[in-house]
């Protein structure tokens, strides 16, 4: 058994709350097990100068954490985002842009702003897997109102953390287990079960082809789940 009494192949629970906000286009407050992110999408009538006249719209996405999202105090970013920081806005980025037929979105910009409350590993991971719910209530209004194709929305995205702790294959590992991970893999995935990104390292060694393949599979079977949440936040 686990730290905290799952199986191996058992996922924290999760909870997501779509429109948890009032006042932005789209959002969602995410939790899973302890971690907790909040995210809220923004939709504005144009786009960076690099895209301008080019007849299709962007996705971005910021992320942060609250001083207190941890156990000991983080100061705050006051000087620009770190390099950590940044990492994960591009990952979150990139993962939510594989949502979105950016052609069909026009010149558009959507802003995808993922704000950790409380960090116990995995926040990145439930940043796109909330993100995507924000998106997609956001991009929905439009539809609705008659500005957007409903294919705009290309596909659904979720992503989730597999990795190997004393040699066990876990998956959805909270931060204990991560802090102590010989391999640790972020995995997103789309709706048709294709892969947007995998991100993956041995902090300890190596591992091998098949170590890879089962991983995979492990974060297949977690993702298979978060889709299914998100298809019920989103009440489709």
């Amino acid at each position: 058994m686990r730290f905290d009494g799952r199986a191996n192949d058992e996922m924290r629970p999760v909870v997501i709350t779509p429109g948890y906000l009032d006042y932005p286009e789209g959002s969602a407050l995410i939790e899973v097990g302890r971690t907790r992110v909040i995210c809220a999408a923004t939709i504005e009538e144009r786009v960076p100068t690099w895209l301008r006249d080019q007849g299709q719209g962007w996705v971005t996405a910021q992320y942060g954490m609250l001083p207190r999202a941890t156990h000991e105090r983080t100061p705050r970013e006051t000087r620009g985002p770190r390099d950590r920081t940044q990492e994960i806005r591009r990952l979150i980025g990139r993962s939510l842009r594989a949502a979105v037929d950016l052609h069909l979105l026009g010149e558009r910009t959507v802003t995808i702003d993922c704000d950790v409350i409380q960090a116990d590993g995995g926040t990145r991971t439930a940043s796109v897997t909330g993100g995507y719910v924000a998106l997609a209530i956001a991009l929905r209004t439009l539809i609705q109102g008659g500005l957007l194709a409903p294919s705009v929305l290309a596909t659904s995205v979720a992503a989730i953390s597999v990795g190997i702790v004393q040699d066990e294959l876990l998956l959805d590992m909270n931060y204990q287990e991560d802090s102590q991970a010989q391999v640790d893999l972020n995995v997103v995935m789309n709706g048709s079960r294709g892969y947007v990104e995998v991100q993956g390292t041995a902090e300890q060694g190596s591992f091998t082809r098949d170590m890879m393949d089962e991983l995979l599979g492990l974060a297949e079977k977690g993702i298979e789940q978060l889709l299914k949440l998100q298809r019920d936040a989103c009440g489709r």
